[in-house]
């Protein structure tokens, strides 16, 4: 199956009673500062505090009672394990998240506060998928993929679907973080497929301590493994196979970022829009800030991914 804007549409109407329609926020401070207009998609603000409950809220609503009988299975660094066990819930259903042992406290404890069973393992993809693979085989659970999957991808695009009924004017730009690529791929659906949408630009933003999906943009193939060492652990996930085919189809651009400008831009979001947002979602204003002459003078819309980060361990 390849994901269609219908299939977005469809579900936007399945999730639409359990999610939040987020707003969009503006600060005439930043765009006097990078001389074009920003329009953020406060997905921060979302249930479980990240984009994340989009998806996982579509595949657990579009499961029969009998398909979730063993319960459902992930590995996330936080968000999506987080919204797998809140949208789980509703369902009635067991939960288990595998998660790398240097995913952030916040995010281990509020995957456990929603009811899963959690399982630590190395940071690598090979040991995420391999733990997963093993506990599938013990307990029969489905495996809900953080992002290589048809009804995640769909349920992510919502947020842009969104963003495009909400802005008076169409944008010229929409940017999302790029991490296994599930809110980018479905964005660059919904943009690709709404030509009155006006948008002629889908571009992700990564950063550069995390740039597979860049390097495999840039070469035509995707890297399978890959090892990142950046302080937006949203993003820390290797660009996924359906993902990798929709973003070289329908995305512009893929810009990167650095661990300064991540950091920098996350203070002034905090600090303008008067929002929490974890680093992940900082990536895109990053990327503006390194490379402002693309966007001069053009309405920018940005999906802010989420919020969910240790104020104990802040990087500043």
């Amino acid at each position: 199956m390849t994901v269609t804007l219908d299939d977005i549409k469809q579900a936007h109407q399945r999730i639409q009673p359990y999610i939040h329609c987020t707003p969009i926020l503006q600060s005439t401070q930043l765009n006097k500062l990078f001389t074009c207009e920003l329009f953020f998609k406060a997905d921060n603000m979302q249930k479980v505090g990240a984009f994340k409950a989009r998806g996982a809220c579509n595949a657990l609503f579009s499961m029969t009672q009998e398909a979730l009988a063993n319960g459902v299975i992930t590995h996330s660094s936080g968000n999506h394990g987080a919204a797998l066990a809140w949208a789980a819930a509703m369902r009635k259903a067991s939960c288990t998240v595998v998660m790398p042992e240097n995913a952030p406290q916040a995010k281990k404890d509020a995957v456990l506060s929603y009811g899963a069973t959690v399982v630590y393992c190395e940071p690598t993809m090979t040991a995420r998928e391999g733990t997963v693979t093993r506990l599938i085989e013990q307990q029969g659970a489905r495996l809900v993929h953080p992002y290589d999957d048809d009804l995640i991808i769909a349920g992510q695009g919502t947020a842009t679907l969104e963003t495009l009924a909400q802005l008076d004017k169409p944008a010229d730009v929409l940017m999302t973080p790029v991490g296994g690529g599930g809110l980018l791929g479905g964005s660059a659906i919904v943009v690709k497929q709404s030509p009155q949408a006006g948008i002629t630009r889908v571009i992700g933003a990564e950063p550069e301590a995390a740039n597979d999906a860049w390097l495999g943009f840039r070469s035509g193939a995707r890297l399978a493994e890959f090892v990142p060492n950046t302080i937006a652990d949203g993003l820390r996930g290797t660009v996924g196979v359906r993902n990798f085919e929709i973003i070289t189809q329908h995305v512009d651009d893929i810009l990167l970022a650095s661990e300064a400008r991540i950091v920098e831009a996350m203070k002034l979001i905090w600090t303008r829009l008067k929002i929490v947002v974890e680093p992940s979602a900082a990536v895109p204003l990053a990327a503006i800030m390194d490379q402002p002459e693309q966007f001069n003078g053009k309405r920018v819309a940005i999906i802010l991914s989420g919020g969910n980060l240790d104020l104990d361990a802040l990087p500043w």
